[in-house]
């Protein structure tokens, strides 16, 4: 057993390196001068940590409106995705209407399409979207807003169903007996139970929205003053020497909130790991 237990150890702990090695080595560089970053003697430690990859970075131009345009899609996504998550589940789970199934189905097959082949079919349906409905058209950030928003839904209203199935029906009667209305069931009984799951959906929406590169680039042509970070970070890639500093920092910058979110809600997205492996 001890033995068994060492071997899994060893393993986890070599996984766990393998995954935060280009980590490290993205901060590593972004405190590296620009000597040693392109010197062809590789280390991974630097005797002279400087800042000014990052003085580079932020004091750029935009830098600040980008950061803000990328959380404001980012935290937008999360707070509707939830939203209409909880709410899809609970239709899909408590109520029995014709073609559920089918329903249920094609969010299954919806995650299983790649993304690269929609990018060019919704480039053209938000450019038609958009003469219709203002503010969700090439060039704004709700088109981002919306696309995130479609490609989250099929995954949270999953991960949310298995939640609101382990919730008894008897909670909910109990409830109707007492008085309560539907609106206070939902609300005041019911999400509070699946709290957990919407909270792991939220870490993966955060992320997908956060650290989207495709659709930044598709549907934000001209408009430079709605580009998000990873869009901007194009700056740095130069026809003849790209600087590599200002891409390590600015990526190192990037990964900061979605540490803090993550930190922020890793109690509650252990506990809805742990409901979605267990249902």
């Amino acid at each position: 057993m001890n033995r068994s237990r060492l071997v899994a150890s060893t393993i986890a702990v070599v996984a766990a390196l393998v995954t935060l090695f280009p980590i490290y080595w993205m901060v590593l560089s972004a405190f590296k001068p620009p000597g040693e970053i392109q010197s062809l003697e590789v280390r991974p430690w630097t005797l002279h940590p400087t800042l000014e990859s990052f003085r580079r970075v932020l004091g750029g131009e935009d830098f600040g409106r980008y950061f803000l345009n990328s959380l404001g899609v980012a935290l937008t996504v999360v707070v509707l995705s939830a939203v209409v998550a909880f709410l899809a589940a609970v239709a899909v789970t408590r109520f029995h209407f014709r073609f559920r199934t089918t329903v249920l189905i094609m969010f299954l097959i919806a995650q299983m399409v790649p993304v690269e082949a929609l990018t060019i079919p919704l480039f053209f349906l938000v450019r038609d979207i958009g003469t219709v409905v203002p503010g969700v058209g090439l060039n704004t950030l709700g088109s981002l807003v919306l696309v995130h928003l479609a490609f989250s839904l099929p995954f949270a209203i999953w991960m949310m169903r298995g939640f609101v199935a382990a919730v008894p029906e008897a909670l909910e009667e109990a409830a109707t007996i007492d008085g309560a209305s539907r609106a206070v069931i939902l609300w005041r009984i019911l999400f509070p139970l699946v709290a957990p799951g919407l909270v792991a959906t939220s870490v993966f929406s955060f992320i997908a929205a956060w650290n989207d590169f495709i659709f930044a680039r598709t549907f934000i042509i001209s408009a430079k003053d709605n580009q998000t970070l990873p869009a901007a970070l194009l700056v740095f890639f130069k026809p003849d020497e790209n600087d590599w500093g200002g891409i390590m920092a600015a990526s190192t910058l990037m990964t900061i909130p979605v540490l803090i979110f993550f930190v922020a809600v890793q109690r509650r997205l252990v506990a809805g790991l742990g409901g979605a492996v267990k249902d």
